[in-house]
């Protein structure tokens, strides 16, 4: 299934759509002002609304700091657990309760390359590539992040 996907990060929103695919819309508070390290602007929960399908979705993105696990991201609609979390430099993995069914690549330019397990749902394609999308994907690992900080003191 091949998913539209039309962020406008600035604006803060985030629409994802396709054949077969119900949509999903991310936006950010208007008026708030965006940061730059997010393609959607905030990883502040209170400050997002989502939609899944037009009904609305419970998403909570952790802070994103040392750890690749910060870096995850929560969204609980219709007694399903999804998530997107880092497992790797520049790949996430998505779950539904639990349970792996993609590997995405977003680099936070809008453009996804995904790889589905057999038993994804459309909900589920639609979901996945709009965190993607609208979060990036991958990190580094907290050893290396250390060593950037450090390196970044030194004189």
């Amino acid at each position: 299934m091949y998913a539209q996907i039309d962020l406008n990060g600035p604006a803060g929103t985030l629409r994802v759509s396709g054949h077969g695919l119900p949509p999903v819309e991310l936006v950010r508070a208007p008026g708030s002002r965006p940061d730059t390290h997010t393609p959607i602007g905030t990883r502040r929960a209170e400050l997002l609304a989502l939609t899944i399908d037009g009904e609305p979705a419970v998403i909570r993105p952790a802070r994103g700091r040392l750890l690749r696990w910060s870096y995850r991201v929560d969204v609980h609609t219709d007694g399903v657990h999804y998530r997107l979390v880092p497992c790797g430099h520049d790949y996430s993995r998505f779950t539904r309760d639990g349970r792996r069914v993609g590997k995405l690549l977003c680099s936070g330019n809008g453009k996804v390359i995904d790889t589905w397990k057999p038993g994804a749902t459309p909900r589920d394609i639609a979901l996945g590539t709009a965190l993607a999308a609208a979060f990036g994907t991958g990190a580094s690992p907290w050893f290396e992040t250390v060593g950037e900080i450090v390196s970044e003191l030194l004189p």
